[in-house]
């Protein structure tokens, strides 16, 4: 290892001790997390729960589990909870964008005059 990589190495582990200063630029990126983290979260959750649904319908039309759970025909009721599951996941990017939407709308100004201000355009 030459010097150069000694002294890169060793400044990057200084870096990791040394307390950061709290910059406009960190308070733009957690007003910018602060928009997106409510559609991202809904997303995810409300996404999984469809994934959930769709496939429970799909394993009372495929497998014996309905048997199990007492069911004598499986093949109409599995249809129908597969295409509600489908439904939702179908809906769920419109919903993610309507509420990414609404949240810029609501934060846009603020990160407008922060922006304007870290990059000089008073």
């Amino acid at each position: 290892m030459n010097k150069n990589d000694k002294e890169y190495l060793v400044q990057k582990i200084r870096t990791q001790y040394t307390e950061k200063e709290h910059t406009q630029l960190d308070e733009l990126k957690e007003l910018d997390a602060k928009v997106k983290r409510p559609a991202n979260v809904f997303a995810y959750v409300f996404g999984s729960i469809s994934a959930v649904i769709m496939g429970a319908g799909m394993s009372l039309v495929m497998t014996d589990i309905g048997a199990t759970l007492g069911m004598t025909q499986t093949m109409l009721p599995g249809i129908i909870i597969g295409i509600i599951g489908m439904v939702m996941a179908i809906a769920n990017y419109p919903m993610y964008k309507n509420i990414l939407n609404s949240r810029k709308n609501k934060y846009a100004d603020e990160i407008m005059k922060l922006s304007d201000k870290i990059m000089g355009n008073n």
